[in-house]
């Protein structure tokens, strides 16, 4: 890493001599494809030039309409774009892949906070798109070989920005916020953990033994971030403590220190400011080296603040994350969420109007239905 940024491995390997139709080639192959989709949003957010030319190979190329020609130029041009930009957010989500052999397509679904040029003036918008990928494994490694994407749906936030107005939910004062390139804080965490790494593949190959367990690592890790969302949304502390290690330390923004004392306050002090809360976790990059890992991922926290004047806040960050597994089992050693954005507005309740009338509703304890889901499941 000579320029000090931290950059994707997506672990290099020899294809193996068998079909590539094999079911943990193709798994694993899957893995390493969705990783390229999680380097390659990173790349746009923090205006990481280098970053988006390593998502594709040296003859990938790309059509996203005004912008279309060859991958290298299609990264300068999106890196001069964002690097004065307000913090943006490219969220990949239901991602289908399939895998033939050395070649693989996919389509996977994106939602994009990005500030655009509106009247004159710079304005939030959501916007909702397709990537339709094609992907190559050429010198031993997975990479995008085209991208084509495919507009849907854009939605326009009122300019500017307003903040959420209780002082319980003020982030900016006790978590750091992301910027582009090595400016990130985000970026610096990563290359701190990654330091600490204790093992390396030798020339960089992997038998099956390593692909499989790289694989169960990444889906186990995966899961913790699903298992903190749970816990926070649901005011559960046990569910959010399950995801980290005991002695685990958590860099929050409303409760900073361990772990065991944010599963313990966090709920007592959404419980006395937000009537919902609803954390959606995406972008899972993981690179996992022996009995440690580190990772990214984005999320989107919906919250319904209480009061007189009832606000609909949403915000967009990342949760930074160094990875240790002990006795075999995958935790959190250390969380750090990075805030990139943040928006209100009035509340106006929808739930028991029109389509929505007689749904069921979530709550925020083990009466919440998907609690009696997992204690149905064998």
């Amino acid at each position: 890493m000579a320029d000090g940024a931290i950059r994707y491995r997506c672990d290099e390997m020899v294809a193996p001599a068998l079909e590539h139709a094999d079911p943990l080639w193709v798994t694993w192959s899957r893995t390493q494809i969705e990783q390229r989709l999680a380097q390659h949003a990173r790349g746009i957010d923090r205006a990481d030039e280098a970053l988006l030319r390593e998502s594709y190979h040296a003859d990938g190329t790309v059509d996203y309409g005004s912008l279309k020609g060859t991958a290298a130029e299609f990264a300068s041009a999106i890196a001069v774009m964002h690097v004065g930009a307000p913090m943006s957010s490219h969220r990949t989500s239901n991602i289908w892949i399939k895998v033939h052999r050395d070649t693989a397509v996919s389509e996977s679904y994106v939602m994009a906070w990005v500030t655009l040029p509106t009247d004159g003036e710079p304005q939030p918008h959501l916007v909702g798109g397709r990537y339709l990928d094609r992907h190559s494994f050429k010198d031993e490694v997975w990479r995008m070989q085209h991208r084509h994407y495919v507009l849907d749906w854009i939605r326009q936030f009122p300019s500017p920005l307003p903040m959420p107005m209780q002082d319980a939910l003020s982030l900016s004062h006790g978590c750091p916020r992301g910027a582009h390139y090595l400016q990130d804080p985000g970026n610096t965490l990563l290359i701190t953990h990654a330091s600490q790494k204790k093992s390396q593949l030798e020339d960089d190959q992997m038998n099956e033994v390593d692909r499989l367990d790289q694989v169960l690592s990444h889906q186990a890790i995966t899961e913790l971030g699903c298992r903190y969302a749970r816990g926070v949304d649901r005011g559960d502390a046990e569910m959010i403590m399950s995801a980290f290690h005991d002695d685990a330390a958590i860099v929050s923004g409303l409760v900073n220190g361990s772990a065991r004392d944010f599963s313990e306050e966090i709920g007592v002090t959404i419980d006395k400011t937000l009537s919902c809360v609803a954390h959606t976790v995406t972008n899972h990059w993981i690179e996992v080296d022996g009995d440690g890992a580190v990772g990214e991922s984005y999320v989107i926290a919906y919250q319904n603040t209480m009061g007189d004047t009832p606000e609909d806040v949403m915000t967009g960050g990342r949760y930074v994350d160094r990875y240790e597994r002990r006795q075999g089992v995958w935790k959190i050693a250390h969380r750090t969420f990075v805030l990139d954005w943040t928006t209100s507005s009035p509340a106006k309740n929808l739930m028991d109007s029109g389509m929505f009338e007689g749904m069921t509703t979530g709550c925020r304890s083990q009466a919440d239905p998907v609690y009696g889901l997992w204690a149905d499941a064998p």
